[in-house]
């Protein structure tokens, strides 16, 4: 698991707001459960089990209580129908050696099939079924389509925030059609986001990096109205700096959003923003480059920006003693290269440190976030890591989760 294990016990959120598995009567019952199976594979294997080691403990409890869990699962982005290459048969082998019991896979998600297999469970029986994403009415949330999945089960559970910001039937659509719960996974996610942005300890802190400000404009927008201190980082940050009239050389650079830039800057208001003193700069983007650090006033025009310097690391350091809550997404450089990646992980293992120590509350989400901590070895440090990419962004920014509002009380 990523991140330092949750408390997954009925304390873990906010039950007066969510039903959750303390809410429901499991035995004799056929549960389906909306899980995260959409892991990297390679020939066929899986390559990374982090999703699938999440989902294990709503599953067991299900298991455990006498449930008949039915997964409910989509996998890579198939286009017209079933074909073989997104098919979650592969799957089904590793959930199964992960959770130590059988995983049986039915190859369809509705209609006989799925039906004649449901109907063979016996209580503690787990199946797989295929990729709802075979069928056009799951992201179209087709009504038709919700009765023929809600046929298949008595109650529904949704352990798959990573899917809860889209209105698909099998995350928004069969929570207002069946008794709908959230999964162990989901209850403890959304403890952690509730902590770290709607009931945090302050002061809050919030680091945005990444590549481009074109993609995360909501969440800056969001984010200078609820935290205290703004550290914005990666080739997002040269177009900030662009904004103040430094040159950033051949850096990454949108010179198309200066004024945006500007507009973020203009309305922080109590919001202090903490941008990059100093840089690692070189002249290739490429693995151990020749490279050096100045002064955000000395990059020249033939530099690229690929890392925060040693001062900018300090400055930010400094920042987080004195925080009390961490929200973080998107890297300070290049981290995939050496020598890169020297900022990102230095803020991370003080993050860590922190709160290991008990001084910060630190949440972290989004694909490049999660790779760089767990580079770092930062990642079990943290409070709560999340492997959901588009949802946590999307939280981050403000937006009401579909998936999420239909498991409300």
């Amino acid at each position: 698991m990523t991140g330092r294990p949750p408390d997954a016990g009925p304390e873990a959120a906010p039950v007066t707001q969510f039903r959750t598995l303390d809410d429901a009567d499991l035995s004799g019952k056929r549960v389906l459960v909306r899980v995260d199976l959409n892991v990297p594979t390679e020939n066929g294997r899986v390559t990374d089990r982090t999703r699938i080691a999440r989902i294990l403990p709503t599953i067991r409890e299900i298991a455990d209580k006498g449930g008949r869990a039915v997964l409910l699962a989509h996998f890579g982005r198939p286009k017209g129908g079933p074909d073989e290459k997104n098919s979650l048969k592969p799957i089904a082998a590793a959930l199964s050696e992960e959770l130590g019991r059988p995983v049986a896979f039915v190859p369809a998600t509705v209609g006989d099939i799925a039906h004649s297999a449901i109907g063979a469970m016996k209580d503690g029986d787990v199946v797989l079924l295929e990729n709802t994403r075979f069928h056009p009415g799951e992201e179209k949330n087709a009504a038709e389509f919700v009765e023929q999945l809600a046929a298949l089960g008595d109650i529904f559970v949704n352990d798959a925030f990573s899917a809860a910001h889209r209105a698909h039937a099998s995350t928004e659509g069969l929570a207002r059609r069946l008794p709908a719960h959230a999964g162990r996974t989901m209850q403890a996610e959304l403890a952690a986001l509730a902590r770290a942005l709607e009931r945090p300890e302050r002061p809050v802190v919030a680091v945005v990096g990444g590549a481009k400000v074109s993609t995360k404009l909501e969440l800056l927008g969001n984010l200078v109205t609820r935290v205290d201190v703004l550290v914005i980082g990666g080739g997002m940050a040269n177009t900030f700096l662009a904004a103040q009239g430094k040159a950033v050389g051949k850096s990454l650079c949108e010179h198309d959003l200066l004024d945006t830039a500007r507009d973020v800057l203009a309305r922080a208001g109590a919001c202090r923003i903490v941008l990059p003193i100093d840089a690692v700069v070189a002249s290739a983007f490429k693995a151990h480059a020749p490279s050096r650090a100045v002064p955000v006033d000395a990059v020249g025009p033939d530099d690229m920006i690929l890392d925060i310097g040693p001062a900018s690391v300090a400055a930010v350091k400094a920042v987080l003693e004195t925080a009390r809550t961490l929200v973080w997404n998107g890297p300070f450089g290049a981290f995939e290269l050496q020598p890169f990646d020297a900022g990102t992980v230095a803020v991370a293992q003080e993050a860590a440190a922190l709160t290991v120590a008990g001084k910060l509350v630190s949440v972290a989400g989004g694909g490049d976030t999660v790779a760089a901590l767990n580079a770092a070895g930062a990642a079990e440090g943290f409070t709560y890591v999340s492997t959901a990419g588009g949802a946590f962004l999307e939280w981050m920014e403000g937006k009401v989760l579909p998936g999420v509002e239909a498991l409300r009380r």
